[in-house]
Order: C-alpha cells, then structure tokens, then sequence
C-alpha cells in the first residue's frame, strides 16, 4: 500500500504539525496527572510545580517524536509500504536542516523549562543534582530513540525506556517533586502508568511489525514476533490494571478511589481484539483506542484519589 499515492501537497503548518503528533501529548501527560493526584492524596499537591512539570513532559514528547521523524527519514526505515502515517520528512515536506534546527530549539526550551521547575521544586543540591542529571537523561533518551548508529530504538528497548521515563520517573519523580518523600508503594501505579504507556507503544509497533523486520528495525514486537507480541500486549494491560487495584487495596480508597475499574471492559475488549485479529492492518485503529483508554484509567484512578 502506498500511503503517498494521490496525497494533496502538504504545506509547511501541515507538515510540521503531522511531526508534532499533537495526539500523542495527552497520553505523555497521564504520568505528571496520575503522580500529582498521589501528591495530592499525601497532602503535597503543588499547582505551579505539576504544571512546570505537565509543560516540560509534554516537550520531551515533542521533542522525542520530531527525533523519531529525524532517525527513521534519515535509515529508511519509514517507507510509503508501511501501514502508518509518513510525517513531514518523509514526504519531502521538510528537510533534514530544519529538522535539525527543530531539534536543538526544542532542546534549549525543554532544558529552559526543566530547570524552572527544579529551581522551583527541589529544596536541596542533592534533588538538584539529581534532577538535573535524570532531565539530561530524558533529554538523551528522546534523541537517542531512533537517532544515531545504534538507536536503541531498533534493537528492542524501546519498551523498557517508555516503562522507565513514562512510568516509574514519570509518576514517582512528579510526586516527589511535590511531596519530597518516596513511598516504595508508588511503585504500583507508576508501574500501571508506564504498563499501559507501553502497551501504546506496542500497538504501533504491531502495526509496523512487517516494514520494522524488512528494514531492520528490529522493536520487541518484532523479536517476539507477531503472536508472541499480542500474548505480551494482554500481559501488559492486565499487570497494568493489577498494580493500580493492589496500590488502592493496600492504602484502602475509599470506593470512590476505584473508578478507574470502569475502564476495564475497554481493556479487556482491546485485548480480546488484539488476541484474536492476526493482520498488522487491523492495529490501525487500536492505537488510538488504546491511548484513549490508557489515558482514561489514568484520569479516573486521579479522580479517585482527589476525592478518597
């Protein structure tokens, strides 16, 4: 299937909002959502910081997602056969020099607000230093995602990254940020958080799983291959759900604090789904449905909070 084929012109606003993916950021968000809610449960909750902190996540996504565009035009990887969307550079729309100058902008205005919010939020060298050091980190991490001579993109890490950044960095680091306290059973939600974050990422690359193999990208889903990759999809959105019920179980919510169950016949249903259709085409849809729904459990288990 050639995705260019009778595709109209794209102008300049087009083609870098296509490179954005603006439908990715709600979902880069649910982490600083599900840790500022825990803060706020714990009696921490700070407005200015959880919003410096939604503000330079939803830049490290943009950033991340202009880097993939970058690595993936520059290897091939992303060519008109594959079953998703070919962005700006891929359509010749932009060029590799205003990618690049892309980039480094995006790199100076996340670092800029990165460090607002550690001036703001952290009350000692020691959480300067180390917040300082774990932005540089996610900084490196978004480049170094497809970008470079080993992306770690490409050899199947992809996975791990997102669990680590969009889960347990993600939701511990926005809470501590607030609270300046770590509590081992934050562990759960953040777990759930980066789990379903994960299982996105999955989907996507269910979808690309073919064109991934015949250009080398070799992402978990094409090591696991195409059945082993929907049995781990289904491991992912039900550990996800148990972390969140063991964490209210074990600090007994309030039934109030149990809404996010609500979302758990759409994660059973995409699972179902995922489980039983074997075409790469048929992942299509569910990626958003499975962004919708991982951002949705992560709003309800917040509001659960807030009012428990």
């Amino acid at each position: 299937m050639d995705n260019t084929q009778l595709a109209p012109p794209l102008s300049m606003p087009q083609a870098w909002l296509e490179s954005l993916r603006l439908r990715t950021l709600p979902l880069a968000c649910a982490s600083i959502i599900t840790g500022s809610a825990l803060a706020w449960h714990q009696g921490y909750f700070d407005p200015t910081i959880a919003l410096l902190a939604l503000l330079t996540t939803t830049l490290l996504q943009i950033l991340s997602n202009l880097a993939n565009d970058y690595g993936d035009a520059l290897k091939g990887s992303d060519t008109p056969q594959r079953i998703g969307p070919l962005r700006g550079m891929q359509k010749g729309a932009i060029t590799k020099e205003q990618m690049r100058i892309a980039l480094i902008l995006t790199v100076a205005i996340t670092t800029g607000c990165g460090l607002l919010l550690i001036l703001r939020a952290c009350q000692s060298p020691a959480d300067i230093l180390g917040f300082v050091a774990m932005g540089a980190l996610a900084i490196v991490a978004a480049i170094a995602y497809t970008v470079g001579k080993k992306p770690y993109g490409y050899l199947g890490l992809g996975d791990l990254s997102v669990m680590i950044f969009f889960g347990w960095l993600g939701v511990i680091g926005s809470s501590y940020l607030q609270t300046h306290q770590i509590d081992l059973l934050l562990l759960l939600p953040a777990s759930g958080c980066g789990l379903l974050a994960t299982a996105v990422l999955n989907v996507n690359n269910l979808r690309d799983i073919d064109s991934d193999r015949q250009n080398g990208k070799f992402t978990l889903a094409v090591r696991l291959g195409a059945h082993g990759a929907r049995r781990y999809h289904a491991v992912l959105l039900t550990t996800a759900l148990a972390c969140f019920a063991l964490y209210s179980a074990l600090v007994s919510l309030r039934p109030v604090g149990w809404l996010f169950l609500l979302a758990a016949p759409l994660l059973w249903q995409q699972g179902r789904f995922i489980l039983r259709e074997t075409s790469a085409l048929a992942m299509r849809p569910m990626l958003e449905k499975t962004v919708k729904a991982a951002l949705l459990i992560n709003i309800l288990f917040a509001i659960g909070l807030v009012f428990s």
